[in-house]
């Protein structure tokens, strides 16, 4: 099972958030789908995803997506998705 937080943080408060369920095993080859499912959630723009994201999220358990990581201007300071199952 997956469980990803999706929070949407602004001046260290949390605006926002959503937790995406999905009944499959972790597969990173999705991360993407992921990260736009979640995304589209929240009703912003999804960021670009590379490789050093991913590997965050699996050796850490959560990665950050900062206004650099967005190619359209956002309202947030930073997204934050975190594995909230199976830590």
């Amino acid at each position: 099972m997956i469980k990803i937080w999706g929070k949407l943080i602004k001046e260290d408060k949390i605006l926002r958030s959503f937790v995406l369920e999905k009944l499959e095993s972790m597969d990173y080859s999705k991360f993407f789908e992921y990260t736009s499912e979640i995304c589209g959630e929240l009703d912003i723009p999804t960021p670009i995803v590379i490789k050093t994201h991913i590997l965050n999220y699996a050796k850490y358990n959560f990665v950050r997506f900062t206004k650099e990581d967005f190619v359209e201007e956002i309202s947030f300071d930073k997204l934050v998705l975190e594995n909230i199952f199976g830590k």
